[in-house]
């Protein structure tokens, strides 16, 4: 198997698993149906197109800097009745970074990454409104799982947030998981099975939740003296 790594950062980030009327709800991290939107659109494929094959790859993400829940507001009024739209609710995650991995077939996956470097549509993070800051791709594929890939990509999260974390050596960043066959784990509706606007249709995966520890490039390190003036002066 191939796995791709993305990075997921930008001002803002919505990344909604359930909908309720006019509330729409953000998850913590990237959802899988909405990473494969994603990249759906940057292969050029319409919202009718068959999707079983990115629904097939197997999916992670890391939580490199969780951001901040905000709340906004949306009001409308009809142009031709003048009549007002009911007040609608709006969720993002602010100043988010996130680490996202797809496994599967190479062929695939070489596929996804040109995609993703020169995409069809342009990408986005969650809803229209929410572009990426920076480029999608961390690099080139490489053979391994999705496990190995959170584990070894360095820390995304911008240096204003880094020099905030105070640690000597690494950093304990959350992941969340396909759980592979067999594998209890949190079950989410979240499995895309079409994005047809006529009939958007999502199927349950099950996700396991796990953490790993990554370098800290800031990390602060004890002081080593270059040489010890007691010795000059015979000093033990």
């Amino acid at each position: 198997m191939s796995v791709l790594p993305l990075v997921l950062a930008g001002p803002l980030q919505s990344w909604g698993a359930a909908s309720r009327f006019a509330r729409r709800t953000t998850e913590n991290a990237p959802t899988k149906s909405g990473v494969i939107g994603l990249l759906a659109a940057a292969l050029g494929r319409e919202r009718t197109a068959d999707l079983s094959d990115l629904a097939a790859l197997r999916f992670g993400v890391r939580v490199d800097q969780p951001g901040v829940r905000v709340r906004d507001y949306q009001t409308a009024r009809h142009l031709v009745t003048h009549v007002s739209m009911p007040v609608s609710e709006r969720f993002y995650l602010a100043d988010a970074v996130f680490v996202a991995a797809v496994e599967g077939d190479p062929e695939l996956i070489d596929a996804l990454y040109d995609a993703v470097r020169a995409p069809v549509f342009l990408p986005y993070l969650g809803r229209r409104s929410c572009p990426p800051s920076r480029p999608l791709d961390l690099g080139r594929p490489s053979p391994g799982r999705v496990e190995d890939v959170l584990k070894e990509q360095p820390w995304q999260a911008a240096p204003w947030y880094r020099r905030r974390s105070r640690s000597r050596s690494q950093v304990e960043l959350t992941t969340l998981v396909d759980a592979e066959g067999g594998t209890d784990g949190d079950l989410l509706r979240d499995l895309p099975v079409s994005f047809d606007p006529a009939h958007r249709r999502y199927a349950m995966r099950a996700v396991t939740a796990d953490a790993v520890r990554v370098p800290d490039p800031d990390a602060r390190r004890e002081r080593i003296p270059d040489h010890e003036p007691l010795l000059a002066l015979g000093g033990d």
